[in-house]
């Protein structure tokens, strides 16, 4: 596979734009619903032109080819930073380049095209945005109002250069260059042909300025002199005549305050060198720079600013990108880059150009307009799904304040309020987004490959886009009746599930998760009545009889899945009260007991029977003595683990026999004033807000050993239980506990052991005491491996019950589920071990499933709902808060993307356009996606963002131009050898294939192939009748 993009001609250019839009009603990819229409005639002006919309793309990825060009503009970009140009134009650049799991990073700096590549690919762009504007009626200034800005680097000698200065010199006027009077010459003959709407006059050609860009942003290394970046200004601003600004670096904020804003942003797994601040420009010498060209451009008669920021060089430690050092953009910038505007702005009293980027996104674009901040340009943000699309929605945003006040200056006041709120707003917090990966351990097909994260994450696998988009046609029975046919406790998980799924959650990506356990409760609550009314109660009539231990998650699972088969079965538990840890360790303020209630009515609906206050001493033989031909054991682990500590044991209590003795009746439990919880998983959560609920309790302290980011709790766990009063304590390690005092190790944290977590290790003399009356311990739970043994289940080597697929274990016919088998784990994951078993004794039975409805059955118009997520896409919109989720919840299942419907999320990351969208009938997915060769350069976005473990750069099927890019590949796709010739690679073996009639077949026409294959032959011939303008697109040689 190449990495070498390659440029393509005007006339091709053309002929895909115009044709792709007639025929999908699409121009590069970007749908006809996400093209921004000016609605009035506000503009702005920089550098003596109008200026539209105050954003655009920023030197990067999105302003590297003509394409990138046009569908920024198509979506809402006005002011083009184009990618920056330089001497040394042949570098080779180490793929990939582009790693943007949250806050972005790269290890690329100018463009990858030669300069005199470069330049045609700019003037290209300019004809194609003069031709959208005209074609569509995009504008309605009736005069061009978008800006081209060069962007050039990173020497003087280098810029000074012919090569530059031809470039320079180029896009200052571009009337007697080669590439300009090719595109007049390619648009007259499109125009002459009637080949453009709404465009007749051939004069339109001559009509489009060759004077291209009159400013330039000037980039240069990081730790350049600051007389060398004067010199080069002073340079194109006497010299050249151009309005210049001058990019500038965070590190002017200096190591101490960088490092201090990422320790409190929690961002503190960023490396920072520094080095790199002390070697940099100080922001004194900055201020005495920025004056002395502000009166140097003034004296020539041109403008002068300064472009915040740069990114950031940090330690490449991530393993994604191949070089020593990468650097940092997007949402970890944001606050410094704002927060330097904001300096640099009251340093200057306001007189001061700024040119803004640095994590702009939509929920703070708004405020930095409105601030005086202008123009606005992005790198980072159009890198994520939704890409360029998402310039729609920031372009609307700023319509108000910019018909309000084109032309305002910096608003001092307000700019330093937007920068301290940078800071202490939750949104900027590392911790605010999921760390766990995006991915799941899936592998990416050729066909038919769109995915739900969600649904994959999900232990039970429910169908979560089809219940949340019945939820959002209020269809909630149905909604709920799908929910059942995976899950047992609907009603349990729609309070206190772990939610896997809203870790997977695509919303991730854009803001935050959608709410999916909350929409399961609301489903739950508004349609539990109408389908328990409805459902007939089942009655057993299988001959094998099951017995089922613990009346736990797990057990009611079981029992609700073989039950719902007509199986015989009893559940047996040691309490007086069905529901395991959820009846007796969970407080009714987390699980309401009618919620409990609910679930338990469903399994009794399945003709399951109780027997309770049952002898914990179980005995599988006698079980099977009476009858009972299947025995699952789900006891749980209700043994809490024991606290080695010195001291005042009498004063340690177990989290487990607390929590219980809680929810029974709290009213007798004295704890003391003050409380420590040991541990910081869910149960030491739990046991806090237990605790500080107690009679008397005034100090709930929760000692941790580690530090917070390597805790086993949520987050929302954490802020619920923080926010209920506990204070978190961490890197403390209890050691002994005397006459109320608890003394407690300082620990550190070192290298990363078996759990993934870096390890506590003990801090030498250092300790800390806190004053206790009680501690209690939540540092995990065990299973009564006593028990198991007597019934000959005995541990492996690892500590492990041995079990097969649907848990069954070396005894025949018993199976082991839940906490019994994993150790303590989510409700969730016992819910699904419940539903293996039912599924491996099902099967041993051979009995053919009861009819039950599945997502496909349920019925909706594909056509508003298609319009619907094409609509959500590249639209950012903030979660319906808790507090107002049950009156909005609506809102919420709206913000749904339904990815396993459209991902194309692909499509959408892709810098290059290299991955397209076929709609090709008779597939599962509305369209396959197809990978252009030509067009990528192994930057590395779209791997990061499939949902799947693989890279559709290298996994998709590819369409190559040539043979001898088709010879060199490695990878899966085809290549025309003639007119109606082709071959095709697929896995490993080359096939000879022919175009007859529009349909292309295997060349031999006794091979068979297999469905794949024919699935990908149909997807050539679906590209040759109705994509070719994608096919002979003549690149430049």
């Amino acid at each position: 596979m190449s990495d070498v993009m390659r440029p393509i001609k005007f006339k091709s250019l053309l002929r895909w734009m115009i044709d792709e839009y007639a025929s999908q009603k699409s121009i590069f990819t970007i749908p006809e619903g996400k093209f921004y229409y000016k609605k009035d005639k506000a503009y702005f002006e920089i550098f003596g032109e109008k200026c539209e919309t105050a954003i655009g793309p920023a030197a990067g990825p999105a302003t590297q080819q003509a394409m990138n060009l046009a569908v920024s503009y198509l979506t809402g970009g006005r002011f083009f930073e184009l990618k920056t140009v330089q001497i040394l134009d042949a570098l080779e650049v180490e793929k990939p380049c582009i790693d943007i799991p949250d806050e972005g990073y790269n290890t690329e700096w100018s463009t990858e095209f030669s300069v005199p590549e470069a330049f045609d690919e700019y003037v290209k762009g300019w004809f194609l945005v003069h031709i959208l504007d005209k074609m569509l009626g995009i504008s309605q200034l009736g005069e061009r109002g978008f800006v081209f800005n060069m962007s050039v680097g990173y020497d003087l000698e280098g810029i000074k250069s012919p090569k530059i200065d031809n470039f320079i010199e180029g896009l200052k006027d571009a009337s007697e260059t080669e590439i300009f009077q090719e595109c007049v010459r390619d648009l007259k003959a499109a125009i002459e042909a009637g080949r453009i709407p709404n465009i007749s006059e051939p004069a339109f050609a001559d009509s489009i300025s060759p004077k291209i860009s009159n400013s330039i942003t000037l980039s240069t290394m990081h730790g350049t002199p600051p007389d060398e970046q004067e010199g080069i200004c002073r340079y194109l601003i006497g010299e050249k005549k151009v309005h210049t600004f001058v990019k500038l670096n965070p590190t002017l904020l200096g190591y101490e305050y960088v490092q201090d804003i990422f320790d409190q942003q929690e961002f503190d797994h960023i490396q920072l060198k520094e080095e790199s601040f002390s070697h940099d420009m100080q922001y004194d010498d900055a201020v005495t720079m920025i004056r002395s060209l502000q009166a140097y451009a003034k004296e020539v008669g041109v403008d002068f600013g300064i472009k915040l920021t740069n990114t950031l060089a940090v330690v490449n430690d991530r393993g994604a990108l191949p070089t020593d050092e990468m650097y940092m953009s997007g949402r970890a910038l944001y606050p410094l880059t704002v927060n330097l505007t904001n300096k640099l702005a009251q340093e200057f009293e306001g007189e001061i150009a700024i040119s803004y980027s640095g994590g702009a996104t939509y929920f703070n674009i708004e405020e930095l307009f409105t601030a005086g901040i202008k123009p606005i340009t992005l790198a980072t943000d159009l890198l994520k799904p939704g890409g360029y699309s998402r310039l729609n929605q920031l372009s609307t945003v700023l319509e108000r304040p910019m018909a309000e006040n084109p032309a305002g200056g910096i608003d001092l006041k307000k700019l330093q309020s937007v920068a301290a709120n940078s800071i202490t707003d939750e949104r900027y917090n590392k911790e605010a987004k999921p760390s766990a990966p995006m991915k799941t351990d899936e592998k990416l097909g050729l066909l038919d490959c769109f995915v739900a994260p969600c649904i994959v994450a999900c232990p039970v696998h429910q169908d979560v886009p089809e219940y949340i988009q019945l939820i959002a046609e209020n269809r909630f029975a149905e909604a709920y009746e799908l929910i059942i046919s995976s899950n047992a406790m609907p009603f349990v998980t729609g309070y206190i599930c772990e939610s896997a799924c809203e870790l997977k959650c695509v919303r991730n990506d854009y803001e935050e998760t959608v709410r999916i356990r909350d929409l399961k409760r609301i489903a739950s609550e508004r349609g539990f009545d109408e389908v328990m009314s409805n459902l007939a109660p089942k009655v057993p009539h299988r001959d094998a009889k099951v017995a089922v231990i613990g009346a736990g998650p797990a057990g009611l699972s079981s029992a609700y899945f073989l039950g719902r088969e007509g199986f015989d079965v009893t559940v047996f538990d040691k309490t007086d009260k069905i529901g395991g840890m959820v009846t007796h360790g969970i407080a009714d303020y987390r699980v309401p007991d009618e919620a409990i209630e609910n679930d338990i009515e469903l399994v009794k609906k399945m003709g399951t029977k109780f027997e309770l206050n049952c002898d914990p001493q179980i005995d599988v033989q006698k079980l099977k003595d009476d009858g009972f031909k299947y025995v699952h054991l789900a006891i749980g682990a209700w043994k809490s683990r024991d606290l080695p500590i010195e001291g005042e044991t009498d004063k340690v209590l177990g989290a487990i026999k607390f929590l219980t003795q809680f929810t029974d009746d709290p009213t007798p439990i004295r704890l003391g004033r003050n409380v420590a919880i040991i541990g910081a998983g869910n149960s030491a959560m739990d046991a806090a807000r237990a605790a500080l609920r107690i009679t008397g309790v005034e100090n709930v302290y929760i000692i941790y050993r580690r530090s917070r980011k390597e805790m086993p709790a949520t987050r929302e766990e954490y802020l619920e239980t923080t926010h209920d009063g506990a204070t978190f304590h961490e890197l403390v390690n209890p050691v002994s506990l005397h006459d109320g005092v608890l003394k407690c190790q300082q620990m550190k944290l070192g290298a990363k052991d078996a759990s993934g977590r870096r390890r506590p290790i003990p801090v030498d003399g250092d300790f800390v005491n806190f004053e206790i009356d009680t501690v209690i311990t939540a540092i995990g739970e065990l299973v009564e491996y006593e028990l198991l043994e007597k019934n000959e289940l005995v541990p492996d080597e690892k500590g492990d019950i041995p079990v097969n697929e649907y848990h069954e274990t070396d005894v025949e016919n018993v199976y082991l589920g839940g906490d019994a088998y994993r150790g303590p784990s989510s409700i969730i994951e016992a819910i699904a071990d419940g539903r293996a078993v039912a599924e491996g004794i099902i099967e041993k039975e051979n009995v053919t499933h009861a009819p039950i409805k599945i997502a496909d059955e349920y019925a909706f118009d594909s056509e508003k709902r298609f319009g619907e997520i094409a609509e959500r896409k590249a639209e950012l919109k903030p979660q319906v808060s808790l507090e107002e989720f049950d009156m909005d919840f609506s809102t919420a299942a709206n913000r749904c993307l339904s990815c396993n419907i459209v991902c194309n999320k692909c499509v959408e990351v892709c810098p290059n356009i290299a991955n397209l969208p076929i709609k090709v009938e008779g597939f599962r997915d509305p369209n396959q996606i197809l990978h252009i060769e030509g067009l990528c350069n192994e930057c590395g976005n779209c791997a990061v963002f499939c949902p799947y473990d693989s890279d559709p750069a290298k996994d998709k099927f590819t369409l190559y131009w040539t043979v001898d890019e088709f010879e060199k590949g490695h990878h899966e796709g085809y290549v025309y050898t003639s007119d109606n010739t082709l071959k095709m690679r697929h896995r490993e073996d080359i096939y000879d294939l022919v175009l007859e009639n529009g349909v292309v077949s295997f060349a031999d026409a006794s091979f068979q192939g297999s469905e794949e294959m024919h699935g990908l032959l149909k997807m050539i011939s679906t590209v040759e009748n109705e994509y070719p303008y994608i096919l002979h697109l003549d690149p430049v040689v």
